[in-house]
């Protein structure tokens, strides 16, 4: 891993800034921040560079580690997790997709050879691909009411980050079964005797099956199915109090907790950073 370069990283802040895109798929974030991340997903796609600092993350291919100048990665509904290494935190820049914007822009890489796709490191020491992300960041930010560059800048940057994804274990039907029930109402009320009717399992089976399938517990499923609810509700400029309730949280207070848990800033600082 690269070590930090000369820049004193006592000085990083946390801030926490959204860029208009232009482009209601695409998500674009500037973060500096000493914050450990728990356990979450993001029902995006995500591609960024490290600046400074370091951190230490949970992947779907395991523990890495990221230093200045990594380009970091994550797939939609991929757990993940972000510690700092050492007191003085990080910074990054990340731009999130939305998965049928980047399906897309595949299929086309692939003349349609493909139908699944995701990246497959993490954590890439990979300079070409941190110049491309540089410049597709630049292309958005300076650009966006002009399509044109940044498309071949993000196209240029899939080209070497995406690679047919390896065979995974299929989730059991019961499982699946549970999974898709909670994603088709998300705001609803559960209990594990609820989840057990819809499968045909023990309560047990379904706590322990799900975790083994997932990475999550059923309510800590839930909760995150919720965050992501209502991160883009609070993006279409909806008031908070409202957000609440519409995600399926107890009242604002409930939401404001796992809201950063999962993403690291207040559902009210993530409204004023926009």
């Amino acid at each position: 891993m690269h070590q930090t370069g000369n820049g004193r990283l006592g000085n990083i802040r946390g801030h926490f800034r959204i860029y208009p895109s232009g482009n209601p798929g695409i998500q674009i974030v500037e973060a500096a921040t000493r914050h450990s991340f728990a356990r979450h997903t993001h029902d995006q796609f995500g591609i960024g560079v490290i600046h400074q600092g370091a951190q230490k993350s949970l992947s779907g291919r395991g523990t890495v580690e990221a230093g200045p100048g990594y380009v970091i990665t994550v797939n939609p509904g991929e757990i993940h997790d972000g510690v700092p290494i050492g007191d003085s935190g990080r910074s990054w820049r990340m731009i999130y997709f939305d998965p049928a914007l980047i399906e897309n822009i595949i299929d086309d890489i692939n003349e349609g050879g493909a139908t699944t796709t995701e990246f497959t490191e993490p954590a890439m020491d990979n300079a070409l691909a941190a110049k491309q992300f540089q410049e597709l960041f630049s292309a958005l930010t300076r650009n966006a009411h002009e399509p044109l560059l940044p498309e071949e800048k993000l196209i240029d940057l899939l080209s070497i980050t995406h690679k047919k994804p390896a065979k995974s274990e299929p989730i059991p039907p019961a499982i699946h079964m549970v999974r898709q029930h909670i994603d088709d109402a998300p705001t609803a009320s559960y209990t594990l005797s609820d989840l057990a009717k819809i499968s045909g399992l023990s309560r047990f089976q379904v706590l322990r099956g799900f975790a083994a399938a997932t990475g999550f517990t059923p309510h800590a499923y839930l909760m995150q199915r919720r965050a992501d609810i209502a991160r883009r509700l609070i993006l279409q400029g909806m008031a908070l109090a409202e957000t609440a309730a519409a995600s399926g949280f107890a009242d604002q207070s409930h939401m404001n907790r796992i809201f950063a848990q999962k993403f690291g800033l207040s559902p009210g600082s993530y409204a004023a950073s926009l």
